[in-house]
C-alpha cells in the first residue's frame, strides 16, 4: 500500500514550471498559514494550521502542519516504499496533511533543498517536494535543513477558499519557519493566532463556520 504513497499527479507549478504568473498575484495566499476558526463544521480540520503552497483562480492546495499522524512513522513509511537506504541518519514527523488522497505523501521543506523537476517552490523560504528522492535525501542525511512530511492534502475548488474566508471560517497569517516546522505542534494553532495578536480564548466558539 505505501509503494504509492509518495507521488505527486496534482496540477501544481514547479521549479521549471513557469511560477512568476502565482507570484505577481496580489490575491494569491501562496505560503501563508490557515488558521481554523472555532466552531469548523469539519472536525477533521479542528484547530488545523495549514500550509497553502498553491492557490490561484483555479483553487488551492495546502497541508495541514499540526496534526502528527498516529499510526506512520518515518522509518514505517521508508520500510514499506523498501528504499534502500540502510540504517536512516535523520527522522522526520509524519502529519495528517488532510482528507485528500491520504496514501500520497508530500514534503514540506526549507527553501535550501530542491530538485529539478519535481520541487514547487512556494516561497524564498519554502519548497514542497513529492519524489521518492527528497525521502531518500532526508534518510540519508542529505536532504533539506527543515522538513515535515504529510500524507494527504487540503484542496479547495475554484473560490472556495475564498468563500470559506469570507464566511470566517478561517483566519489568514505569515507562515514562519519556525512555526512551520516547530516540534509543538499541540501549541501551532495558539501560535499561529498569537502572530495576529489574538487571544484564542477570547474568539467565539460560533464565530463561523467553513
Amino acid at each position: 500500500m505505501l509503494r504509492e504513497c509518495v507521488g505527486l499527479s496534482l496540477d501544481v507549478p514547479r521549479e521549471s514550471s513557469n511560477v512568476k504568473g502565482m507570484e505577481d498575484d496580489q490575491n494569491s495566499l501562496d505560503g501563508q498559514l490557515l488558521i481554523a476558526m472555532p466552531g469548523m463544521g469539519d472536525p477533521r480540520f479542528e484547530r488545523s494550521v495549514i500550509f497553502l503552497c498553491a492557490h490561484s483562480e483555479d483553487g488551492a492546495l495546502g497541508l495541514i502542519v499540526n496534526k502528527p499522524s498516529e499510526q506512520v512513522s518515518f522509518s514505517h513509511l521508508l520500510e514499506g516504499l523498501n528504499l534502500d537506504v540502510g540504517e536512516p541518519q535523520r527522522d522526520i514527523r509524519v502529519h495528517f496533511g488532510g482528507p485528500v488522497e491520504n496514501e500520497r505523501g508530500f514534503v514540506l521543506h526549507s527553501a535550501d533543498y530542491a530538485t529539478e523537476a519535481a520541487t514547487l517552490r512556494v516561497s524564498d523560504r519554502f519548497g514542497m517536494t513529492a519524489t521518492l528522492d527528497v525521502l531518500e535525501d532526508i534518510a540519508n542525511g542529505v536532504g533539506p535543513a527543515s522538513a515535515l512530511l504529510a500524507l494527504g492534502y487540503s484542496g479547495w475548488g475554484p473560490g472556495q477558499l475564498e468563500d470559506e474566508i469570507l464566511q470566517n471560517g478561517w483566519l489568514t497569517c505569515d507562515a514562519e519557519p519556525e512555526l512551520v516546522f516547530g516540534n509543538d505542534d499541540a501549541g501551532k494553532w495558539e501560535a499561529a493566532l498569537n502572530t495576529l495578536g489574538i487571544d484564542p480564548l477570547l474568539l467565539s466558539s460560533t464565530a463561523g463556520r467553513a
